[in-house]
């Protein structure tokens, strides 16, 4: 198998407060945790994984990846995880995933990484609908970008993302980016059977 020379960030280090803060990492959907189904979908894109995390270090480091915490308190948010978690990557180009989207395209990576060139430093994913700005390909150098944006307060991923004018890739399957937010959405995807196959999504070229 050829290497993949990319690294990847799982945002799992929220406050879940849409979900009474319960850890959605950790709840179950088809009698697994939320992010080991989206590690399985994400570990065949990458070379190397780190999650960031802020609480239940314990159960998440049973996945067997490295875990960084954010550098300042009280939950700063997915830029903020981005920032802690980028020093701690192998490669230059890092994919961004959150936790919570147990179906995420199986060519993920492979659709950002297209949308890449010299001048592009940052590519977003379109699910068809609207901006899915926590699905990013990002260059490692971006850093000094993010802290003087956080330094700044600000925290909006998609502010950051325009002000980089990020290249946007586009899906058009709204259904691969599905995030389970709220207890209701878990208890609906549960409902549904919770699991759904890979390769149904991404399969639509732009």
């Amino acid at each position: 198998m050829t290497p993949i020379n990319c690294s990847a960030i799982v945002l799992a280090g929220g406050r879940s407060s849409r979900m009474g803060g319960r850890d959605k990492a950790l709840e179950l959907l088809s009698g697994r945790p939320l992010i080991a189904h989206v590690l399985e979908r994400l570990q065949p894109q990458v070379d190397d994984i780190v999650i960031n995390c802020n609480r239940h270090q314990t159960e998440l480091a049973a996945f067997g990846h490295r875990l960084i915490g954010d550098e300042a308190p009280d939950y700063p948010g997915p830029l903020a995880g981005i920032a802690a978690g980028l020093p701690h990557c192998k490669h230059e180009l890092v994919l961004v995933t959150p936790c919570d989207t147990p179906w995420l395209p199986a060519d993920l990576y492979q659709r950002l990484v297209a949308k890449l060139q010299p001048e592009i430093r940052l590519v977003i994913a379109h699910d068809g609908q609207r901006l899915q700005p926590l699905f990013m390909l990002l260059r490692r150098e971006l850093l000094p970008s993010l802290q003087a944006s956080l330094r700044q307060g600000h925290y909006k991923v998609e502010k950051w993302c325009a002000e980089e004018n990020a290249a946007v890739a586009r899906f058009d399957i709204a259904e691969a980016f599905a995030n389970l937010n709220t207890l209701a959405e878990l208890d609906a995807a549960r409902k549904s059977g919770g699991d759904k196959d890979s390769s149904a999504f991404g399969e639509k070229a732009e």
